[in-house]
């Protein structure tokens, strides 16, 4: 915050990062709506409830486009940025929380009680978020939770703090239970450092030696080769933890053969064959050549493909959620996780996964969460060509694209169809005209009906690649069959609402077309144009 104004003026200043990729899009947005490129938003030290929540409102706009990621942009254009997404709104409070708390300029100074009404506005706005995402989180008692209880012990005679219970869940199973009501910024659990499982842990043992000579080895795999023979040391400290750890992974790597034919033309299909492969090569580069010239240190019976996945899903699914929602306090050495919004008593407490697609949450994670079908990451890349094409507005240049499900838009109808801008400009320019002022009417509605018709057919390609789904009964159904099943059918519902959005907006631009015609040949003698023939085709089709 700069406080170098008038004394009733203040300035917190939202800044980009320099090294954040999307920066020029970014500065880019925020002179299209008007903001102050440098970040300052001014505020006098004593002003009224609604121009607090006015600041904060623009704050908000501000913190929105920072927190953006590509697909946020993408699917967003250039409109002043809303709602885009939870996650993006839940670290856009987060960061105006932040920015408020640091207002002091000197320790000397006291806060002007406008950054307590401003901080107080961006919690009940927090507040507000929270309550409109709260779920029933209902409890299965009939679960045996001896291990559970063994761990949530071992826990707190290591110095762990928690203020969870560990439960099954109904639809989710093992979940951390609020024990009581927690607010913004409780730690809800607290874990020394020597608690953890940490690359500090390698430098005891024999392996760390013989490690450190592979060449490009990170301390990632070594951890994972490590928690392979670990879990089988009767002596570990560890063991309690190793002990509470599921015997497999229900992941979409594990799934099994009627799953894998299930997926038969999803993405899903391509990113688990993917995955598999790029984990068999890593088994195969590293594991046998130390099984074989250090076969003490380790042994082959323990070192196998599916103690290696185990531990793979072990090392994947905990590290990067400690790394990167975890804070280490250095001054009671420890690693934190404070709320990030409220937890009422009784509710399950959730750790975020990330801006992840529904296809990577069932590859290395096994599930789907509520709520998947709305989910904003659950894009559909497009092969298209980007060879000569240069699109003038910087908001549209874009060097992949993607599609989602038309019902997340905010824009559907005529020239937007519930398809993103930067994707629909692209093919305007491919096919060498711009919709400027100089354009026909007629044109640009001929030029609509192309695309319209382009992407049509590339969509139907896509559904009719996915095949018909088996009327299986789901409730007979295991649990792999049950997931390439849900998956499928969400690609389908995707694929199924660009192709309905592009047959009835066609339907609309040809009756547009058909209506301007028919006003230019009343108004003057121009010549019938020829109607499209995507218009013939849909009206001899059945619905």
């Amino acid at each position: 915050m700069d406080n170098h104004q008038a004394d009733d003026e203040h300035e917190l200043v939202m800044e980009l990062s320099e090294k954040d990729s999307l920066l020029e899009k970014k500065k880019k947005l925020l002179e299209i709506n008007h903001f102050d490129p440098n970040g300052k938003v001014k505020i006098k030290s004593i002003c009224s409830i609604e121009l607090v929540n006015s600041v904060l409102e623009e704050m908000l706009q501000r913190a929105r486009i920072i927190n953006a990621d590509e697909v946020d942009l993408y699917f967003g254009g250039i409109d002043a940025f809303g709602f885009c997404s939870p996650r993006n709104e839940l670290e856009s409070l987060h960061t105006i929380l932040s920015l408020v708390d640091k207002s002091k300029s000197t320790s000397e100074q006291i806060r002007p009680k406008v950054f307590q009404d401003l901080m107080n506005a961006t919690l009940n706005k927090i507040h507000e978020f929270s309550n409109n995402i709260i779920e029933d989180t209902k409890i299965l008692s009939k679960w045996n939770l001896h291990k559970e209880k063994c761990l949530i012990q071992w826990g707190e005679s290591n110095g762990v703090k928690s203020k969870l219970d560990i439960a099954f869940v109904e639809g989710a199973g093992r979940g951390g239970i609020a024990r009581e009501d927690l607010e913004v910024g409780d730690i809800a659990l607290e874990i020394p450092l020597s608690a953890i499982i940490s690359e500090d842990l390698l430098h005891e043992t024999t392996m760390f030696p013989v490690l450190e000579k592979v060449d490009g080895i990170s301390y990632e795999t070594m951890l994972l080769l490590w928690s392979m023979k670990e879990k089988y040391d009767t002596n570990s400290k560890f063991k309690i933890y190793f002990d509470a750890l599921p015997e497999a992974f229900n992941t979409g790597l594990s799934f099994g053969m009627e799953a894998i034919m299930a997926l038969d033309g999803t993405l899903l299909l391509e990113e688990i064959i993917q995955a598999k492969e790029h984990l068999r090569s890593q088994y195969n580069d590293l594991i046998p050549s130390l099984c074989n010239n250090y076969p003490n240190i380790f042994p082959s019976n323990l070192y196998t493909w599916e103690k290696f996945l185990w531990a793979w899903f072990l090392n994947h699914s905990i590290t990067p959620h400690i790394m990167n929602y975890g804070r280490v306090d250095p001054t009671s050495n420890s690693l934190k996780f404070p709320l990030s919004r409220p937890c009422n008593n009784g509710e399950q407490c959730y750790l975020s996964y990330g801006n992840l697609s529904s296809s990577h949450l069932i590859t290395f994670y096994g599930f789907l969460p509520k709520g998947y079908i709305d989910n904003p990451y659950d894009v559909i890349p497009l092969d298209i060509d980007l060879d000569n094409i240069e699109d003038v507005n910087p908001m549209c240049n874009w060097s992949t694209h993607m599609v989602r499900g038309t019902w997340l838009s905010k824009k559907n109808g005529i020239f937007n169809y519930g398809l993103p801008i930067p994707l629909l400009e692209h093919l305007r320019e491919a096919r060498m005209l711009m919709l400027e002022s100089n354009i026909e009417v007629q044109e640009k509605l001929e030029l609509e009906l192309e695309i319209l018709e382009d992407l049509q057919s590339t969509f139907d390609a896509m559904m009719e690649n996915l095949g018909e789904t088996e009327p299986l009964g789901r409730e007979n159904c295991d649990w792999d069959v049950k997931l390439a099943l849900d998956f499928k059918e969400l690609q389908k519902r995707i694929i199924s609402s660009i192709v309905s959005s592009c047959y009835n907006d066609a339907i609309t631009i040809h009756s547009s077309a058909k209506i301007y015609t028919l006003y230019a040949i009343s108004t003057s003698n121009i010549t019938l144009i020829t109607i499209h023939p995507i218009y013939d085709l849909m009206m001899n089709s059945e619905d």
